[in-house]
């Protein structure tokens, strides 16, 4: 759901998803004389409650010792940004909001203008697409507070279940769908979680048809030990009682799909896909999303693709080739949704499209890097032009042995000045950052991730046609030509765009955090990160400089533009 009000020379641009409330602000210069920033009421229609939103950063005269974590009514200590969100609001809750401009010396200051705005969250599950997002790895602040800063381990059930936030409910959901006279099938790269494994179980004593192909590709590292997921998955099922309806698929290069197919007796229902492998950390720790199509075309797509894999082919030309009569890349992208299967024969002919996809974006193209920037990309973020890109990275480089120049890479883009880029820092704040330190490899091979597992691009999200890439291929070149790799590419759905718009803004906002906490840690000496404290807010109007700069390199001013929308001065 959107929402764009304009009043007294104050805009806001309202976007709902269903974990977060976006807004975009926006002041025309009469408005912005003496200005300190926004405030934030809430009022909840469900439970009644009224509050004001709160913020972490304070006004030193008034707040000059905030305890780390603690946060302030931004009636105070007002929002100093021209974007902000609201990340504790419920699925489906209809809210108030009144965002109202602040004005005059801190502890004296007075609204000069406000905006009241109705809107409503939305659902996860939709009539087409459904997402679930887990809380994963952004959630360290928060779960800190919550859990007494005990690791999910310790804390219990109750930590895990809202790390969780509805993605192992939408699994476990999902495979409760299969009843007698249904089918689940389905090709999963680490297999490994025992609920997941139990319900699957569950789905096959209510008399389902099931065959689920796991990784069982017998890698070992350069000391001989054993690499990839095969061992744990083998271990796994065996210990489930489900080997009787599983496979392993030896002959891949990296098995890394993440889907299951529902169908009725013949009649395609269902198909979940998305980035997240059913271990412990896929689901609690890594920042993932579960994905559900009922769009019989697609299913029935996903179907054949996973009978191919069955066959547990070699990667040779005939496999590849037959993924891509399959599902062919598009001459012109239409309104709905189109699958790609990979491993592919033609070069690079995905990730060129990818990259052509993201080339022309027209205002904006958000994105997901879990391994590094490819080639391809790097000259999409390189390219000159206004329109706004941003990227959240695992880290700057795909593999230590281009770290040097991929780091460099990566620095001379963050230069440009409609670019930002976040990249996630493995510092430890608390025993949940300890908690994912300790969890083991993605791959078995030592790369490690701790905070960005989805994979997705989002190009356009706030126009009347967005488009979204989402599935468990990285934008890389092995997830196209060698891996055996799932995506969906859907455009024109703005509530899927929306919720999708939301959290990508949530995990960017957590990782820029840490990214400055690494840089204090780095430049200011500080030691360790509890000794690193927020900026104060200012106390003046120059806080806006950038965001209305023509000179501006920090992105702030397109930002503001295209999170809000025009405006006239």
């Amino acid at each position: 759901m959107r929402s764009r009000k304009t009043s007294n020379g104050f805009m806001v641009n309202t976007i709902a998803g269903a974990y977060v409330i976006f807004f975009g602000m926006n002041l025309n210069a009469a408005a912005r004389k003496g200005f300190r920033g926004f405030a934030f009421k809430r009022e909840d229609h469900k439970t009644g409650e009224i509050t004001w939103l709160r913020g972490l950063k304070t006004f030193e005269t008034i707040e000059p010792h905030p305890a780390p974590g603690e946060n302030f009514s931004t009636l105070e200590h007002p929002i100093q940004s021209f974007q902000w969100a609201d990340y504790s609001v419920h699925p489906g809750y209809c809210y108030t909001y009144t965002i109202q401009c602040m004005y005059g010396e801190p502890g004296k200051l007075i609204s000069k203008r406000k905006i009241t705005i109705p809107i409503k969250a939305e659902v996860e599950s939709g009539k087409t697409h459904s997402a679930f997002f887990n809380r994963g790895s952004v959630a360290t602040q928060e779960y800190a507070r919550r859990f007494l800063n005990k690791p999910p381990d310790i804390a219990g059930p109750g930590a895990y279940e809202w790390l969780s936030r509805g993605l192992i409910e939408a699994i476990v959901a999902f495979i409760g769908r299969a009843k007698a006279g249904h089918s689940l099938h389905g090709a999963i790269y680490e297999f490994q979680f025992p609920a997941i494994l139990n319900a699957i179980k569950l789905a096959k004593a209510r008399g389902a048809t099931i065959k689920i192909i796991y990784d069982d590709v017998e890698t070992v590292d350069k000391d001989g030990d054993a690499a990839g997921p095969w061992e744990k998955n083998i271990e796994a099922v065996g210990d489930a009682g489900i080997k009787t309806i599983t496979r392993g698929r030896k002959n891949a290069k990296l098995m890394h799909n993440k889907f299951l197919v529902l169908s009725d007796g013949n009649k395609p229902v269902a198909v979940l896909t998305g980035s997240t492998n059913i271990t412990e950390n896929g689901i609690f720790g890594h920042a993932n999303v579960a994905h559900i199509v009922e769009n019989p075309a697609i299913v029935e797509a996903y179907k054949n693709y996973y009978e191919r894999l069955l066959a547990d082919p070699d990667i040779d030309n005939d496999y590849r080739d037959a993924n891509m009569v399959a599902t062919p890349v598009p001459q012109a992208l239409k309104n709905g949704t189109t699958p790609i299967f990979s491993p592919r024969r033609t070069a690079l002919d995905a990730l060129n499209w990818y990259a052509e996809l993201a080339a022309g974006a027209q205002d904006a193209l958000l994105m997901t890097f879990a391994f590094g920037m490819h080639e391809k990309f790097k000259e999409v973020y390189r390219a000159e032009g206004q329109k706004l890109k941003m990227s959240l990275m695992e880290k700057a480089y795909a593999s230590p042995l281009v770290k040097e120049r991929d780091e460099a890479d990566i620095k001379a883009i963050r230069k440009r000045p409609n670019v930002v880029v976040a990249i996630g820092n493995r510092i430890v704040t608390n025993a949940f950052d300890r908690w994912l330190k300790e969890m083991y490899s993605v791959d078995g091979k030592g790369k490690h991730v701790y905070w960005i597992h989805t994979k997705f691009m989002l190009i356009d999200p706030l126009g009347d046609e967005p488009i979204i890439a989402t599935g468990s291929a990285n934008f890389s070149k092995a997830s196209t030509d060698t891996n055996d790799e799932n995506m969906i590419v859907i455009k024109g759905d703005k509530r899927i765009s929306d919720i999708y718009f939301g959290e990508y803004m949530r995990l960017y906002t957590h990782y820029a955090f840490r990214e400055a906490v690494q840089w204090a840690l780095e430049n200011k000496k500080l030691g360790k990160p509890e000794n690193w404290t927020p900026q104060y807010l200012i106390d003046d109007d120059k806080w806006m400089d950038d965001y209305f700069s023509p000179a501006d390199t920090s992105g702030r001013r397109l930002r503001r533009e295209y999170f809000s929308g025009p405006m006239a001065e």
